[in-house]
């Protein structure tokens, strides 16, 4: 029997470079998948096309996964927003948040007292490693995924002895379309490390079947992550060559 046999999972932004292989990954361990997109979830069992930036089409999910509830809920669905953060326009800072945060909020709370009731289940928020080292020209992004950190955790704290598991997953950059070319620029002047979609969703799909708490992916980041949360002026200071190159290029 496969570790995942007889579960549901729904699964945000199944459609993407992450989302799609995680969903195979989870589908090859024995769950049945729903992927949550904008469109078909070609990798998934059954989908809802669905528009996470309407008010009415969440409204709409939250109520649906309240009453058929899965045994698995998994956020994946983001927004990247790239650039100085003056220059970002307040329509587009408000989707980066509101997808980032507010949606995986939104469906948690949705799934939550169901889960707690029947004595089991899983929630799981894909976050990422800016939001543990805030990088700049990502401060939107970057605050977005602290606020999903914040809240992962409050969560585990809640459904604590309720048989609700929540795991919180930080993944380094990825080489998917996610990534625009001024993002991929900046990866590659500043030297930051982006990995291999397939690699990254491996180490998704084991922390779900394993039931973790907290996956940080990379050991460097893992690292800088503990360093900036006692000593941010050390992260300031080694990051002042790669501000500088980037100072150069994108301001």
């Amino acid at each position: 029997m496969s570790q995942l046999d007889g579960m549901t999972i729904a699964i945000t932004g199944a459609a993407g470079g992450i989302g799609a292989p995680v969903a195979r990954l989870l589908a090859r361990a024995g769950a049945r998948t729903i992927g949550i997109d904008r469109v078909e979830c070609g990798a998934c069992d059954t989908s809802i096309v669905t528009d996470l930036s309407d008010d009415t089409a969440l409204s709409e999910l939250a109520d649906r996964l309240g009453r058929e509830t899965p045994d698995i809920l998994v956020n994946i669905a983001g927004v990247m927003r790239f650039g100085l953060h003056e220059s970002q326009p307040v329509e587009a800072l408000a989707l980066c948040y509101r997808v980032n945060l507010l949606v995986p909020a939104v469906l948690a709370r949705a799934v939550a007292a169901p889960m707690r009731e029947r004595g089991s289940g899983q929630i799981v928020n894909i976050g990422s490693v800016l939001g543990s080292i805030p990088y700049p020209w990502f401060a939107a992004y970057s605050s977005s995924k602290a606020g999903l950190a914040a809240l992962s955790q409050g969560l585990r704290r809640e459904l604590l002895s309720t048989g609700v598991v929540v795991t919180h997953i930080n993944p380094r950059a990825a080489r998917t379309p996610f990534n625009n070319a001024q993002v991929n620029r900046f990866l590659e002047i500043t030297g930051m490390k982006a990995d291999e979609p397939d690699w990254v969703a491996g180490r998704i799909a084991r922390a779900i079947i394993e039931r973790r708490e907290t996956v940080n992916i990379g050991a460097t980041e893992r690292i800088y992550a503990a360093l900036n949360a006692i000593a941010p002026k050390l992260i300031d200071n080694g990051l002042a060559s790669q501000i500088r190159r980037a100072r150069a290029e994108f301001s």
